[in-house]
Order: structure tokens, then C-alpha cells, then sequence
């Protein structure tokens, strides 16, 4: 039997939008694929949702151990092991794919063969599925360096909508493993895109869910400023390592950009970080974050500055909960 063009991964551990999930892929009007999920050892009946399929193409798995929110890479990296396709795509289980998903990868692929990594233009859905907003459109091709200047300043992204050549992937050792995930999807995309580029699609073909229950809302602050410490460090290293690998000018233009932005970006990452557990758990948190500022790069200034960002906030939010009470 020969093996199939996609791996569509799902590192699962919710029950909720599970179901969801899996219709979404088994929706593709690409059928030529297979679904590997990951079961983290859920407390939750997660086989039951998936053995309501009866179709052959899934591939079903249960971890011994949980790897939790701290080391859900290492599940990411589970399902990467169980692949079989030429191109691995790894969704949450709160996901969706559009339809043609799959089928709008196999012609960007066939425009741009030979690439480690492709991107689907994502729309962002809440709870209920609408769509609250759309990701920002991209160049249908971009150098690794025009990937991470956007990102920077300010580009979505999620590790769902990237589409990874599987053996370019598992050369590079699977998705780089930061704490609860946070930067491991840039650092990875990075190692996949370096040095041939990225292709993305010009059609809304994945659907990222935004809401309360993702760990990207509930993250201890100490544990995400690790991750942008070990975070910056990689970058760090890399634009070090790769001073004089552009090919073209304007290649050579968004590396220096890089270059220039890298310390605001990641210093403006850790205030924000800082004042968001302000806004949380209250100014005098101002005095935990003394303490380890210097490991972290803060001057006491900035510290004084998240404090004010965090009350600014917390207006800011007070203000639109109110309106929206008003609306209603």
C-alpha cells in the first residue's frame, strides 16, 4: 500500500471540539490522506469520539503518560513519529480544516515543489465557530527572513496552518521544544523554511480557535518568559550563524531588518508579559518582578512601565465590557 501525500495530525486531549476536528479532515474533497491522533492520555473518552469513524484512514493512539501543558511539543513530536505522508500538518483539536484545504496545498505544492514548508491563509473562529477575524494576507512566496521580520512585527500565526515536507521535519528533529509550546512554532517553521523559503496560499483554507480553554490563555508568566529568553537566544544564534547566507538584495534588506528589530521585539515580548500578570493578579505583583529582572534583561524602569501598561489595560477592558453590556 503506498503511502499517502498528507499526515494530518491531531495531539489530542479535549473531547469538546474533537469531533469537530476530525469532520473537518475527513470533509477534505483531497481524499488522499491519513489522520494520526494522539490521545495524551486524556481523562476525557476520547476513544469513543474517534471509534464513532469507521474509516480506515485513521490512525489512532494513546500516550502512557500524559506530557501535559509544559511539554505538549513532545506530543506534537508523538504524532511526527507515526507519519507516513509526504507532508505533515498538526492541528489542535479545537481545529478546523476548510473543504479544499488539502487540495489548495497539492497546487501551491505543484507551483512551488521542493520547499520544507508551505502556509494556509488562517481565518479565526470563537467557540460558536464565527469567524471573529481573518490572519493577515501574505506573499505567495517569502524568504525565511521576510517570514520572521513579519512575525515580529505582529503577523499571526499557529502551528496548524503550516503544512512541513515530513522528511525535511524529522531532519531537523521535529518542532523545537520551548515550555508550553510558546515560540516553538516560529523557531520550527524557521528550520523548515531556511534556506529555500515558504510558499502560502492566497485562500482561507484553516480555521484556528481562539477562546478561553487554548494554553496560549493561561500560561504562568514565569514559564512563558523562560520560553522568550530561550527563544531570543536561538534567533540570537541564528542571524549570527547565517550573517552571509542571502542570495539576493532584497533577502539581504529583511535579514538586516531582523538584525535591527530582534531586541525591541523580544524586550517589548517580556514588558507585556509582565504587565499582563499585573493586570491579573494586581500592581503589587510590581515586587515579585524585581527580583528577576536583570536575568531577564528588564531595566526597573520598564518594570514601572509594565505597571502602568497593566492599569491601562485593565481600563481599556473594563471600558469594552461595559459598551458591549450597553450593546446588549
Amino acid at each position: 500500500m503506498s503511502s499517502p501525500t498528507f499526515t494530518i495530525a491531531i495531539p489530542a486531549y479535549k473531547a469538546q471540539f474533537l469531533h469537530k476536528a476530525i469532520q473537518s479532515v475527513l470533509g477534505q474533497t483531497c481524499a488522499d490522506f491519513e489522520l494520526v491522533i494522539v490521545n495524551d492520555a486524556s481523562p476525557e473518552d476520547l476513544g469513543a469520539i474517534v471509534k464513532s469513524y469507521a474509516d480506515p484512514r485513521i490512525r489512532y493512539f494513546v500516550n502512557e503518560k500524559n506530557c501535559g501543558a509544559v511539554d505538549v511539543v513532545d506530543n506534537w513530536n508523538h504524532c511526527l513519529s507515526h507519519a507516513s505522508g509526504t507532508y505533515f500538518l498538526c492541528m489542535g483539536d479545537d481545529d478546523r480544516l476548510l473543504p479544499t484545504c488539502l487540495a489548495d496545498y497539492k497546487g501551491l505544492i505543484a507551483q512551488h515543489p521542493g520547499l520544507g514548508i508551505y502556509h494556509a491563509w488562517t481565518q479565526i473562529i470563537d467557540d460558536q465557530g464565527h469567524i471573529v477575524r481573518m490572519q493577515e494576507p501574505r506573499p505567495e512566496v517569502e524568504s525565511v527572513y521576510s517570514l520572521i521580520w513579519n512575525r515580529w512585527k505582529g503577523r499571526d500565526q499557529f502551528v496548524g496552518d503550516f503544512l512541513f515536507d515530513t522528511a525535511r521535519l524529522k531532519m531537523i528533529g521535529g518542532f523545537f521544544k520551548l515550555p508550553y509550546a510558546w515560540g516553538s512554532d516560529d523557531i520550527t517553521a524557521v528550520m523548515a523554511a531556511e534556506p529555500s523559503g515558504i510558499a502560502n496560499l492566497q485562500v482561507p483554507a484553516f480555521q484556528y480557535r481562539a477562546h478561553a480553554a487554548t494554553i496560549s490563555e493561561s500560561t504562568p508568566c514565569d514559564q512563558f518568559m523562560q520560553a522568550i529568553d530561550l527563544e531570543e537566544a536561538w534567533f540570537t544564534r541564528f542571524l549570527a550563524d547565517h550573517a552571509s547566507s542571502p542570495v539576493s538584495p532584497l533577502t539581504d534588506v529583511f535579514r538586516k531588518m531582523c538584525v535591527a528589530t530582534r531586541a525591541e521585539y523580544f524586550s517589548n515580548r517580556r514588558q507585556q508579559t509582565v504587565a499582563n500578570d499585573l493586570e491579573a493578579h494586581g500592581i503589587l505583583r510590581l515586587l515579585y518582578w524585581m527580583r528577576p529582572r536583570h536575568r531577564h534583561g528588564l531595566r526597573l524602569s520598564q518594570i514601572c512601565f509594565c505597571g502602568l501598561l497593566s492599569i491601562r489595560q485593565a481600563f481599556h477592558r473594563r471600558r469594552l465590557a461595559k459598551h458591549l453590556d450597553c450593546v446588549q
